[in-house]
């Protein structure tokens, strides 16, 4: 269980009717209610006063108020009218939680020791909400959230310590969990203090997860520590020159690139990138200058460096005046520039900006090829090699290793031509496969007949014929679809294609490859 933090909340009661008269202008002082479902989610004093509740439907609730005004539940409109809320509190105390809207947190230590008590602390909040925001807003101080959200709601300040103790005497329904507080009570637990007091072993196995967070929020625990709503960083990057004004367009390129890195610096340590840039300067005599400058890509720190460069001179010698031209152009500063600085007002996140093994981003692959190109030349092509996958059965088969620089084409397996069901590849198969240009004997010709020998079957019945006697017999094995050829070395070529000619000598022309010859002469 994480230790509860003192803790100082601030509760704007009935926000969503003080949101719609913020954001709509529907007056708060009248009977409004906030629907949604069909339910009242809130209304104000005065419907209450007529006896509107929460919960009830539209037709009862206009039943006991016919002058009830009606207004639809709409989150994003409490939340960007409690946003003003959150920045007159970030002006007195530092790190504020958002609750929800209407509620916001912060850790009460720093506020008080800053006033001089949580009393003070309290009193000073709220004073700068209403006359910042106009807005009626109750702060309560205990031990963890849960405790101060409920002690905002009568504005009381619960001793550190005592927390428990504050919470025993509070219904069930404090919970805020309408079928876990319809349970108690038809348990007998009345109170949060009954809740508190059962062990927690029983309370997960009869209640789960969610009655176990329950039970630790009514003993007074916390189930997470407070998340304070950090501000953001400044990026922005400032130098003063008061000693030696920039008067000269050489000592302005010095600081433009010393000023350039620094910012360049500041947005890579937060994983940042500059897409707009602000050029702020302010002269001995305090003339203010400023420029924006938009570019598409990411700036660089180079890139920052020369149009920082360039707008400095610009102000620095009057470039925009052209001779001649009879056009007047924007005067020369009347003095030095004393102060420079520099506002990237577009940033985007981006991860490449993290340096690569070989140095800065958008260098290390040239860089990279320079030096094993050379480490090559001393040591030769097969020094340094890289991995290219490919097609294969394991991972080993799938890699292979070529030289850098060469082409790292992937080899990809092409489609397997090979014998048919049930046949054995023949002798000339890895002649065939290896780029051999299969040929004919004479007398293997389409219609002739074996010169020196009969055909018979093979021992499975699959067409085997034997050709020739002595060391010039070997096996022919047909293949679907194709004649079988024959020759020393050579293993089944390709037969006729449909749809393309027959030649002379029986030399067939297949797609992107050479005629594969039948006869004895070409």
């Amino acid at each position: 269980m994480v230790a509860p933090v003192r803790t100082m909340l601030l509760w704007c009661p009935d926000w969503p009717v003080i949101a719609a008269d913020i954001v709509e202008g529907v007056p708060a002082t009248g009977p409004v209610a906030v629907l949604h479902a069909n339910r009242v989610v809130a209304c104000s004093a005065s419907a209450r006063a007529e006896g509107v509740r929460r919960g009830l439907r539209k037709r009862e609730a206009q039943s006991r108020c016919p002058r009830l005004t009606v207004v639809d539940h709409d989150p994003g409109r409490d939340v960007r009218a409690f946003e003003p809320v959150i920045a007159a509190v970030e002006e007195v105390v530092a790190g504020v939680e958002v609750i929800r809207a209407g509620a916001c947190a912060v850790a009460a230590r720093g506020p008080t020791r800053y006033f001089g008590g949580e009393e003070r602390a309290a009193e000073r909040i709220v004073e700068q909400v209403a006359q910042t925001c106009e807005v009626e807003s109750q702060i309560g101080i205990a031990d963890g959230v849960f405790a101060a959200g409920l002690a905002a709601r009568s504005g009381r300040i619960v001793p550190a310590g005592a927390t428990r103790e504050f919470l025993a005497g509070l219904p069930v329904e404090a919970l805020g969990r309408p079928p876990l507080t319809d349970l108690l009570r038809r348990l007998g637990l009345r109170t949060l203090g009954d809740f508190a007091a059962l062990p927690a072993g029983d309370v997960l196995a009869r209640f789960g997860f969610d009655g176990t967070l329950a039970h630790r929020l009514a003993g007074g625990g916390d189930h997470r520590p407070l998340a304070v709503r950090r501000p953001p960083p400044d990026l922005a990057v400032t130098e003063t020159y008061d000693d030696d004004p920039l008067d000269r367009v050489d000592a302005a390129a010095f600081a433009a690139r010393t000023l350039a890195e620094r910012l360049h610096d500041t947005l890579a340590g937060h994983a940042l990138a500059c897409t707009r840039l602000a050029i702020e300067a302010v002269t001995a005599h305090g003339q203010e200058l400023r420029r924006v400058w938009r570019h598409d890509g990411l700036l660089t720190a180079a890139a920052i460096a020369d149009r920082v460069r360039w707008q400095l001179d610009g102000w620095l010698t009057g470039t925009s005046r052209r001779p001649g031209s009879g056009r007047v152009g924007p005067a020369r500063p009347t003095a030095g520039i004393i102060r420079l600085r520099l506002v990237p007002e577009g940033v985007l996140a981006h991860v490449g900006l993290q340096p690569g093994l070989w140095g800065e981003t958008g260098e290390e692959r040239d860089r990279a090829h320079r030096a094993l190109s050379r480490v090559q030349g001393i040591l030769g092509p097969e020094s340094v090699l890289t991995a290219v996958l490919g097609g294969g059965r394991s991972p080993v088969d799938q890699a292979r290793l070529v030289p850098w620089g060469d082409e790292r084409t992937p080899a990809t397996a092409g489609p397997v031509v090979g014998p048919a069901s049930g046949a054995r590849a023949g002798p000339g198969a890895a002649g065939a496969a290896a780029g051999g240009r299969p040929r004919r004997r004479r007398g293997t010709g389409p219609g002739d007949r074996p010169a020196g020998g009969q055909r018979r079957a093979g021992p499975a019945g699959d067409g085997h014929r034997r050709r020739g006697s002595g060391r010039d017999r070997q096996l022919v094995r047909p293949v679907a679809g194709r004649r079988a050829l024959v020759g020393p070395g050579r293993g089944p070529a390709p037969g006729p294609v449909p749809g393309v000619p027959r030649r002379r000598y029986g030399a067939a022309a297949l797609p992107g490859r050479r005629p594969v010859v039948g006869g004895s002469r070409l």
